[in-house]
């Protein structure tokens, strides 16, 4: 039989079996749409692999694929399909509040972002923003939830039969993806809804490379990638740097560990997970320069706040 004729025929099986590819997370939306009307889901896990594929293994394949899911879940989220109002639905409510939480995910790379910049200005103006001190009972709450939500993932990777370092590499991961593909993404859906971009689709590079297979399999990371991506990893890298060197400053100069603790502590986190970014940009000599005028920029804060 004709498979032109058997696909575009009276039949149009196309309507009623496979994916729905009204967005880029076909994936999502078909799984959504199936649920809507009663399909129930199913693990199944078999001893022999059922798919055998290659996941991308360098950080711009990564981050560009990271862009086109992003942007997906948001037009989903964007559109009819959004999980509270697509009906009539025989999913529950509770599996709506799933869908509709995953379809807006890239969201809360802006909560990210704000963590990531607004602390390290405010600790360089001199703005103590937490309203605990070390000696308040309440502080307490802070480092409970961080190490509770650490130490959950870190069980995770550990029963997946994983390592310690591969901990360290989800969440520099995490936070590579929030500041980068995740705001792409949800930029790229916005533009694309108000009529000012048209859609398109990403393509990752499959082939498979010696060289970044090698680093992937000893968990390295190769920050070759765009400069679109490594614009906000370097500037917040180095606004972090600069603002726990003032930090530092503060606590010797003046004093008060009770309440700039936690402001300093901070970017000294995250220049700890930063620390392959400078790695992989210390032979870059325009990183450099920018390294060179941001000392700068932090030896003025000490000068003339402090």
């Amino acid at each position: 039989m004709n498979k032109n004729a058997f696909y575009f025929g009276p039949f149009n099986w196309k309507t009623l079996v496979g994916f729905l590819y009204y967005a880029v997370a076909e994936d999502y939306l078909t799984r959504f749409t199936l649920q809507c009307k009663g399909w129930t889901s199913v693990f199944h896990a078999t001893s022999v692999p059922q798919f055998l594929g290659t996941a991308t293994t360098n950080l711009n394949d990564l981050l560009t694929q990271g862009i086109g899911w992003s942007s997906g879940l948001m037009d989903v989220g964007l559109s009819k399909f959004f999980a509270f109002i697509y009906g009539p639905s025989k999913m529950s409510f509770l599996g709506k509040m799933c869908y509709a939480e995953l379809s807006f995910f890239p969201l809360y790379c802006l909560p990210l972002w704000c963590f990531a910049t607004v602390p390290k200005l405010c600790l360089l103006n001199g703005t103590s923003i937490y309203f605990f001190e070390v000696s308040n009972p309440f502080f307490i709450i802070f480092p409970f939830i961080f190490m509770s939500s650490s130490i959950i993932l870190l069980y995770e990777i550990f029963i997946t039969g994983r390592s310690f370092r591969s901990w360290i590499n989800e969440q520099r991961i995490w936070m590579i993806k929030s500041i980068t593909s995740h705001l792409y993404g949800c930029l790229d859906a916005f533009m694309k809804r108000i009529g000012m971009r048209k859609t398109s689709f990403l393509v990752t590079n499959k082939v498979d490379d010696d060289e970044q297979a090698m680093l992937y399999t000893k968990g390295l990371i190769d920050f070759r990638t765009s400069a679109m991506f490594l614009a906000p990893l370097v500037t917040l890298m180095m606004l972090n740097m600069v603002s726990f060197v003032v930090g530092m400053a503060r606590l010797v100069l003046v004093g008060d560990l009770e309440k700039w603790f936690l402001q300093v502590l901070i970017p000294f986190y995250i220049l700890v997970m930063s620390f392959p970014i400078m790695e992989g940009q210390g032979k870059n000599s325009s990183i450099n320069g920018h390294f060179l005028r941001f000392c700068y920029i932090a030896l003025d804060f000490i000068a003339t706040r402090i």
